[in-house]
């Protein structure tokens, strides 16, 4: 599964801010991985993933997505063509830029009624001030199914199950899932295997304002997947920590996923006072594709894949670089 462009920061910060407080924390066991070996359902969901009451039609034919997660989910299900209309991001990043398209944070309700499409698929960040944007479509009968941003693998494989349940395509769904079970399998065996596990502080934003993954993210689990050892692990949710935490710490190596400076790897091995960090003194500073390690869908593994390699290239030698030979964001 390979991603297409990166996310801007803007989008990638809103939306793993969206994570730490639209969903909740589940168990992310380190000696554990997803297992997903399930028989296709037919059952169409009578409830979203918020847990609000839905009423799907008979048929779905038209399709509104305001989540770059799920329009992704949707393209990979094969529902480009009952796409009539995306958020913004979507548009961009996915080459969607004939369809009408909507802000994400202040969707225009009115002309998306107009558009009549049988069903909306949003996501909490819309409702991230408190309001509900969407809620004049829900009273006028609209089918709106709310997606709260995953913290976790299982979750994913969870909302990616629901998704293709509500278009009708739980083939298709199934087949991606075992390939995704099949290369996290893989993935985890490795990294079980791990003697010397390595401490990794993955930056969404730099210095001086520093963010960063704790424990209860899907970042986090991505980390523990492969073997590596979040320096943040005791901290919850994605925060804000400063660069004295940073160089206490003393991490191994740095992720950065930043794409709002020139040269993001050549800031964080420049900063006075980080010299003898020791990432910074070996040059184990790398930068990861930002839609891998920002978009909580299946796509997830070609980021694990990619952060594996940079933290692990010996134990990984045998795994395909996802992003070879292209910029990291």
């Amino acid at each position: 599964m390979k991603m297409l462009k990166a996310l801007p920061f803007a989008l990638a910060v809103l939306l793993l801010m969206a994570l730490a407080g639209c969903a909740p924390a589940e168990n992310t066991d380190a000696n554990t991985t997803p297992q997903q070996t399930q028989s296709v359902s037919t059952d169409r969901p009578d409830t979203d993933r918020s847990g609000n009451p839905i009423t799907l039609p008979d048929q779905v034919d038209s399709i509104i997505s305001m989540a770059p997660s799920a329009t992704q989910t949707l393209l990979d299900l094969g529902m480009k063509d009952k796409l009539i209309a995306v958020d913004t991001y979507s548009a961009m990043y996915f080459g969607l830029e004939d369809l009408p398209t909507f802000d994400m944070m202040e969707p225009d309700t009115e002309q998306m009624a107009v558009l009549g499409a049988d069903l909306i698929f949003t996501t909490g960040m819309s409702a991230s001030s408190g309001a509900d944007p969407f809620k004049p479509l829900r009273d006028i009968g609209v089918c709106v199914a709310d997606i709260p941003s995953a913290s976790s693998i299982e979750t994913m494989l969870e909302d990616t199950r629901f998704i293709a349940a509500c278009v009708g395509a739980q083939e298709t769904c199934e087949s991606l899932i075992a390939q995704f079970q099949e290369e996290l399998d893989q993935l985890s065996d490795i990294g079980a295997g791990i003697q010397d596990s390595k401490r990794v502080v993955v930056e969404i934003a730099c210095a001086p304002d520093i963010y960063t993954a704790g424990s209860g993210t899907f970042m986090q689990e991505m980390l523990t997947v492969i073997g590596a050892e979040n320096i943040f692990a005791d901290q919850e949710g994605f925060v804000a920590v400063t660069e004295e935490s940073v160089i206490t710490l003393n991490p191994d190596v740095i992720l950065t996923m930043v794409d709002y400076v020139e040269d993001p790897v050549a800031e964080i091995l420049g900063r006075t006072g980080w010299e003898h960090v020791t990432a910074v003194a070996n040059g184990d500073v790398y930068l990861v594709n930002t839609n891998a390690v920002s978009l909580p869908n299946l796509h997830v593994i070609d980021g694990m894949k990619q952060m594996a390699k940079m933290i692990y290239p010996d134990a990984y030698a045998g795994i395909e670089d996802p992003f070879a030979g292209e910029a990291a964001a």
